[in-house]
């Protein structure tokens, strides 16, 4: 598998992590900086309009009210009055422009992933887990948009306000502002050491997310399973497990949030103490008016209120860091079937599948699933693959279509590479009707209209016939608009197999490839499907994966796989031998004589 690991990925898991975060942000941010640059400015007229305001409080007070002067308090009081209307303005543009910004991010953001995760062969899902991936696409990218809207309308005008506060507040009063340079370091170290500690809980509570998820989706998905073997509370217990996990990780994350506030409010009050204390022996000796120790005051509320904005960023930061590198780790992984640069855009012939001394193997497993497989499928022909479960009868079918790349060996499509066709040629080829069928949340036309949007509804009605689906779907009130659940869980097995094949027949493909695909069928269904199908698709290639031999016993030719070997090929006869199994194949009878007796298999 060829993983693309972002550059810099070396060292402790904190520092990944936040290049992780920055890259993130550079990358899917550049479209917006105009945006941001526009925050900015806001962001600095607002701070400058705030800070300017106890200064204007300041000399109403020392200037107006200590002389009874009302039209100084008049005149004063509306430049006042306009500065913090200015402020106004400015902070309504900032949280519109921080929220555009923030959520065209996490747009990108999920689009990307998204997308990268469509380009995935099934070693990449693997890889990931469907519940990781799904986590990595809502929640993961969710936090680093919200850490940008936080950045963008706190966390910016935080050091704005901490540096101007302090330098108006020296203006203010200069032998005054030591005691914020006594207070102000201690906040910060104590913030920092807090932060320090969060990051790898932060990493933690995401695993647990992601935990929590996959049991959540495998007991939903096999609630039949756990209902039929009465494990109800097993299955239980294991969300128990899970979901406490997650609350004890939360907690101890929780625990050291709560520090936070405490922190910061216990240093603004003692620094308020302070500068009282100290303020009024200056007010006392004649070196500070009454107003400047009120607007020094708001100095400090103002200096310690920016440190409160910019914790409820670093609340979210550690989190944040974890989730980017989480993200990067998908959009930074490529997937092992890579268009090619050439592609071939046209197919010569008629649809002949080759698979020419085909290898394949799983990263990290210990044998290859397939060994040396050659196989050839001609039009007009069906060809059959059979062989015990767990010999690669469905991982040879998923080379075809270039689902997996063959380790090594080539598959090709009427002479052509299928790793140098273009995907789309490639797949108009072939009609895959998979293991387990999945209909789409939709209706049975939508569903069907899959592999040809533009078929029409007497096209539709055909395939269902094909299909031995028309029945069912007459019955429904609705007909072809009768709406199809998630995963086609409002229909029997039986039937989402039917349609999944009518979806196949609705594309007319060259290429066939039915995977385990009449196992839901009754034998009567299943016999009048094929001998309809053997006369709808006379002229193309069909390759049919089964492990009941009533399906395949007249196809054209039966491939053996035993152990990812072809361990035989030829028609059923053949493979049967004589009577008493001279010249035929062993693993074949076997297989045959465990589903039917001697004079059965002979008929």
């Amino acid at each position: 598998m060829t993983v693309t690991t972002p550059a810099g990925s070396a060292g402790p898991p904190e520092a990944r992590e936040r290049r992780a975060l920055t890259r993130l942000l550079r990358t899917y941010l550049r479209p917006s900086t105009g945006r941001i640059g526009l925050v900015m400015l806001l962001q600095l007229i607002q701070t400058s309009a705030m800070l300017y305001l106890p200064t204007l409080n300041a000399d109403i007070i020392d200037n107006g009210v200590a002389r009874a002067d009302t039209g100084y308090i008049m005149q004063s009081g509306i430049i006042m009055l306009a500065v913090a209307l200015l402020e106004v303005v400015c902070a309504v543009g900032v949280l519109y422009l921080g929220a555009h910004v923030a959520m065209g991010l996490g747009r990108d953001l999920r689009a990307a992933v998204f997308h990268r995760v469509q380009s995935f062969s099934a070693r990449e899902v693997a890889r990931f887990g469907a519940p990781s991936l799904i986590t990595r696409t809502t929640n993961d990218v969710e936090q680093v948009q919200m850490l940008t809207l936080l950045t963008l309308t706190m966390v910016v005008s935080a050091p704005i306000i901490g540096f101007g506060g302090l330098l108006m507040a020296f203006f203010q009063d200069a032998a005054l502002s030591l005691v914020l340079l006594v207070f102000l370091p201690v906040l910060i170290l104590a913030l920092m050491l807090l932060i320090r500690v969060m990051g790898p809980l932060s990493a933690s509570l995401q695993e647990r997310i992601d935990r929590v998820n996959r049991v959540v989706r495998e007991q939903i998905t096999g609630i039949r399973v756990i209902r039929a073997f009465t494990r109800d509370a097993h299955e239980q217990e294991r969300f128990g497990a899970a979901n406490g996990d997650l609350l004890n990780v939360g907690l101890r994350l929780g625990r050291l949030q709560a520090f936070m506030m405490p922190i910061v409010l216990i240093t603004t009050e003692f620094a308020n103490i302070a500068v009282v204390w100290f303020g009024a022996y200056r007010i006392d000796s004649g070196g500070m008016q009454v107003g400047s120790l009120i607007a020094f005051l708001l100095y400090l509320t103002h200096i310690l209120g920016a440190c409160m904005m910019a914790m409820a960023a670093f609340l979210m930061a550690p989190r944040a860091r974890v989730c980017a590198e989480r993200v990067r780790d998908v959009l930074g992984t490529s997937s092992t079937v890579v268009p090619p640069a050439a592609p071939v855009r046209s197919l010569p012939g008629t649809g002949e599948v080759e698979i020419r001394d085909v290898d394949f193997g799983y990263p990290g497993a210990e044998e290859p699933v397939l060994h040396g497989v050659s196989l050839t499928a001609r039009p007009g022909e069906t060809t059959a693959i059979i062989g015990s479960t767990g010999s690669g009868k469905s991982t040879l079918l998923n080379l075809v279509p270039r689902l997996l790349d063959a380790t090594s060996g080539t598959v090709r499509v009427d002479g052509v590479d299928v790793r140098e066709l273009d995907p789309e040629v490639l797949s108009a080829a072939i009609g895959l009707v998979p293991q387990k069928p999945y209909l789409f949340t939709g209706t049975i036309a939508s569903n069907l209209r899959f592999g040809n949007p533009e078929a029409s509804d007497d096209d539709l009605w055909h395939a269902l016939e094909i299909a031995q689906a028309r029945d069912f779907v007459e019955r429904m009130p609705e007909r072809l608009n009768a709406p199809i659940g998630q995963g086609g869980t409002n229909v029997s097995g039986g039937q989402r197999q039917r349609l999944a094949i009518a979806r196949a027949l609705v594309a007319r493909p060259r290429v066939y490839l039915f995977d385990d695909s009449f196992s839901a069928l009754d034998y009567a269904t299943d016999a009048a499907l094929r001998a309809a199908l053997e006369r709808e698709t006379g002229g193309a290639t069909v390759i049919i994966v089964a492990q009941r031999v009533a399906t395949i016993r007249h196809a054209d030719r039966i491939v053996v796989l035993d152990a990812g070997r072809v361990a035989g090929t030829g028609t059923h006869d053949e493979l049967m031998g004589g009577p008493g199994g001279t010249g035929g194949n062993r693993i074949y009878r076997e297989i045959v004589l465990s589903q039917f007796t001697e004079e059965e298999a002979a008929q």
